[in-house]
């Protein structure tokens, strides 16, 4: 009997890339089907993988759809020539992420079921709004209270036009958003 040769790394499927596959079905298969429709099953399926490897990764679907969004979302783009642009920036980056395929479908989904969910809501906002709020904190120099109304004015602006229309918010009306918003912020009457 010959000895089987081993090649250093465990058997099955190689560890690199699953995340990004399973990333890109989830994204995929929450844009073709919604939301609801997307469950576990039909994601690891549309990945080519076992539904107990994503489960072995992601306890839940929304622990799954929050490490996506921040994976589609990435760092905050925070170069520019000053405040008042660095929040228009921000604005354009979030509208366009949430305009991005699955993106904003993810988005609402995931934040539709943590309010009925707080070890969801304890994600969400550990995990995918604090890294965002503490970069802007940083970057503009407000307080806690004044970003989180930035981010809730802007981010709720944006999924609820999705959820009324089905269709990212227009450029016309980012522009008008951002308009609003930095007038808000810029003229010193908003909340401390």
């Amino acid at each position: 009997m010959t000895s089987a040769t081993t090649s250093g790394r465990p058997p099955g499927r190689p560890r690199i890339g699953v995340n990004a596959v399973v990333f890109a079905a989830t994204l995929s298969t929450v844009h073709d089907l919604g939301y609801a429709a997307a469950t576990v099953e039909r994601i690891a399926a549309a990945a080519g993988v076992a539904k107990t490897t994503v489960y072995r990764r992601w306890p839940s679907k929304g622990e799954l759809i929050v490490d996506c969004l921040l994976d589609a979302f990435g760092p905050l783009p925070l170069e520019s020539a000053g405040r008042t642009e660095l929040m228009a920036s921000a604005i354009r980056w979030i509208a366009a992420k949430i305009g991005e395929p699955g993106v904003g479908d993810a988005f609402a989904g995931v934040f539709s079921d943590a309010v009925s969910d707080p070890a969801l809501r304890a994600i969400l906002a550990a995990r995918l709004q604090d890294p965002y709020r503490l970069a802007l904190q940083d970057a503009l120099g407000e307080p806690e209270s004044r970003v989180l109304f930035f981010i809730d004015v802007v981010v709720g602006t944006l999924l609820h036009r999705m959820g009324m229309t089905g269709v990212p918010m227009a450029d016309a009306d980012i522009a008008a958003l951002a308009e609003m918003v930095l007038r808000h912020f810029t003229d010193g009457t908003g909340p401390v």
